[in-house]
């Protein structure tokens, strides 16, 4: 079993519960190839560097697990046939320095996580999120 880290970015045209569902199919991919989870940490809906498909925005989403490395193959290739997603990157961390890094990351997503004002400012920022796409899309 090695460490991983995953990074993807959900289309931002689907609903919060799509989003949710993705989010979940995503790390059923991971938990059915043996993967085991041990953090994740919801970013929410961020404005992205460059257009992806003619998307603005995204939902960032990282998952940090545990799962044998002949299993990264099959994560990867589900991964690249889901068109909810707009990109994801895997990061391996093998040596101990990374090791212990991946660690204190998941520690780190742990109490986020576990913290209510995170949770609530998380729904603020989505809200703000939410009332721009919508004033943009009246400016237009």
């Amino acid at each position: 079993m090695r460490n991983y880290e995953n990074l993807v970015i959900v289309k931002p045209t689907l609903t919060a519960e799509e989003i949710q569902a993705s989010i979940s199919a995503i790390e059923e991919v991971i938990t059915s190839n043996g993967g085991e989870i041990a953090a994740r940490d919801a970013m929410g809906m961020r404005k992205l560097a460059y257009p992806i498909g003619k998307n603005e925005r995204g939902y960032f989403h990282v998952v940090y697990y545990s799962v044998a490395p002949s299993a990264i193959g099959e994560i990867e290739r589900r991964f690249r046939i889901n068109e909810d997603l707009l990109r994801f990157v895997t990061i391996k961390y093998d040596t101990n320095r990374e090791v212990a890094a991946w660690n204190q990351l998941v520690e780190k997503a742990n109490k986020k996580a576990s913290s209510p004002a995170t949770e609530a400012k998380t729904e603020e920022v989505e809200a703000a999120a939410e009332t721009e796409e919508v004033a943009a899309e009246s400016a237009e």
